[in-house]
């Protein structure tokens, strides 16, 4: 099951977010920016995503859990951000992964088309992807 995020989710995710200071994660949980995806009482992932230029959703974390890796969750969790943000009238979506992570193979998989990168001092390049809701 995938839902966004509640007050009760807090604490699980507070565990396994590290990326993010627990006083901005409860500030985002009640905006409706974070997704949950639970099998039974399992807790199996998250994505938190904001506004990139305050108009276009930008998925900033995507993980699922360990057990729960290589089974289609992920794209399954994606999917459902996307359907989501394409309901509120969205027509494009952004994420983006450092050259040295796996995921950029994840996101070309799954339709996202590389659109840009940063580089920042002593730090991999970070690649921008792009997926157009409206095809």
């Amino acid at each position: 099951m995938i839902r966004y995020a509640d007050i009760q989710d807090l604490v699980v995710l507070k565990e396994h977010d590290r990326h993010i200071s627990e006083s901005e994660l409860e500030n985002i949980v009640p905006a409706k920016r974070v997704l949950v995806m639970h099998q039974g009482d399992d807790f199996m992932g998250w994505l938190r995503f904001g506004l990139f230029w305050d108009n276009i959703p930008f998925m900033n974390m995507l993980y699922v859990l360990d057990g729960y890796r290589g089974k289609g969750n992920g794209a399954e969790l994606v999917s459902f951000w996307e359907k989501e943000m394409a309901k509120e009238g969205y027509r494009q979506v952004l994420t983006s992964t450092q050259s040295n992570e796996q995921a950029q193979f994840f996101y070309r998989k799954i339709g996202y088309t590389e659109c840009g990168a940063l580089l920042l001092p002593k730090e991999p390049l970070e690649m921008f992807f792009l997926k157009d809701l409206t095809r």
